[in-house]
């Protein structure tokens, strides 16, 4: 099966009426780590090229990378990052104080990861079921009493979940929307299945925040839309569906919680979905001169950064780069850093820990590394960035030993 595909239509509103917005250096798959056996080999590269839809207005990747490839041996849990199960928890009271579930209900998760959200739903009193298509992660998951059933959810899928499950009244999915290709189908599915009276929410990384706060590098294959509101809000028009509420979050540098019923459901239409939208035009979104001026800010910021790193190497500095996340990649194609600056990455998950990174094959190691004479470095680069008041934080030992941070999104900072 070939690799990757290019899709010529919009994934939203199927318009064949798209624009290029910019292009980012081609890179492997973000989260494709190598093994040692592996580095001697080639590794694939494909386009990181955007497309804006002149008729609806969503922001997507042209090129597809199989699936199959992109996950199902996926490395990435939630449960590893203190941040993100805080974010979790106030996640699933959020939704539990708005739908106000009565007991038992049930709530699926699409893209369940480890289950990490889906135990605060069961720790409610309620019933819950993760879909996940990472082999080894939904086995551990159903091993730590979160049910996982490994899948990809499509609509048909969703008439099997009907007939054995019933209708949930709450359906999560988080970032499944940015990684998915045919939503459309997936939305159908969630309509198929949704109680009547029942919500289905979703987290995406919010396009404005991805423009206004600089955060490229969350452009990777596995991230196929960018999502805005006002494209969002037409797709689930035209799904039978609307969407009712949006909050702002944090997460990833800047988040959108979408909240949706089918058409006819009894939550009013929060006033904050129109501000958004109005936001999101006086903002230039649906402009697609807007394009030209970031793309132009982010070989500017590249610059800074790259050069700096190379002013600390001429002066024989030792420099590592801290967190080895999807976004690492782009961050480091698109500025082109590579083993000639960062000597060894540091990460926290044991899962990582002994790879190397995509393309560049720089070393991933555990945290000790910083307490060795031998390896400790005079700079930490934290490529995990949306983490780095935590980083900062809990390597304090690394600061009072002389050691500095550099932050290099949404601007560079020496700490």
């Amino acid at each position: 099966m070939n690799s990757v595909s290019k899709r010529g239509d919009c994934r939203l509103c199927l318009s064949g009426k798209l624009d290029a917005a910019f292009e980012l250096v081609s890179t492997p798959p973000a989260n494709e780590l190598l093994y040692s056996n592996q580095l001697d080999a080639s590794q694939e590269e494909f386009p990181l090229e955007m497309m804006s839809c002149r008729d609806c207005g969503h922001v997507q990747l042209s090129h597809v990378v199989d699936p199959e490839r992109l996950f199902r041996n996926y490395l990435y849990v939630s449960g590893t990052s203190p941040v993100f199960v805080e974010h979790f928890r106030k996640y699933a009271e959020e939704v539990l104080g708005t739908v106000k579930a009565k007991a038992n209900s049930l709530v699926i998760d699409i893209g369940s990861n480890d289950g990490t959200l889906l135990r605060f739903y069961k720790d409610a009193g309620h019933r819950v079921l993760g879909i996940d298509p990472a082999k080894q992660i939904s086995h551990n998951a159903t091993a730590s009493g979160i049910p996982t059933n490994c899948a990809f959810f499509t609509s048909d899928y969703a008439r099997e979940l009907l007939s054995e499950h019933g209708q949930p009244l709450i359906i999560t999915a988080n970032n499944v929307f940015a990684h998915a290709d045919d939503l459309r189908d997936i939305v159908e599915g969630i309509s198929l299945l949704l109680n009547d009276t029942g919500v289905f929410v979703f987290e995406v990384s919010y396009l404005l925040d991805v423009l206004q706060q600089n955060l490229f590098d969350t452009i990777y294959h596995e991230h196929v839309s960018y999502h805005s509101i006002k494209p969002l809000v037409s797709l689930m028009d035209s799904m039978g569906m609307n969407l009712f509420k949006v909050t702002l979050v944090p997460s990833h540098g800047g988040s959108i919680r979408c909240y949706a019923q089918k058409s006819g459901g009894h939550y009013e239409l929060d006033s904050g979905v129109k501000h958004l939208v109005e936001k999101e035009i006086q903002a230039g979104l649906y402009d697609i001169t807007t394009y030209a001026a970031y793309i132009a800010k982010i070989r500017n910021i590249g610059g800074e950064l790259k050069g700096f790193l190379e002013k600390l190497k001429s002066r024989g500095k030792r420099i590592a780069g801290f967190g080895a996340p999807a976004k690492a990649t782009t961050l480091m194609y698109q500025f082109g850093i590579g083993p000639e600056h960062i000597d060894y990455i540091i990460d926290d998950s044991p899962l990582k820990q002994g790879l190397f990174s995509p393309g560049k094959k720089i070393p991933i190691v555990a945290s000790d590394a910083l307490q060795d004479e031998k390896t400790r470095p005079d700079y930490l680069l934290i490529l995990a960035w949306n983490f780095a008041e935590t980083i900062i934080n809990k390597n304090e030992s690394f600061s009072r030993s002389g050691g500095k941070f550099i932050v290099p999104i949404p601007e560079l900072k020496i700490i």
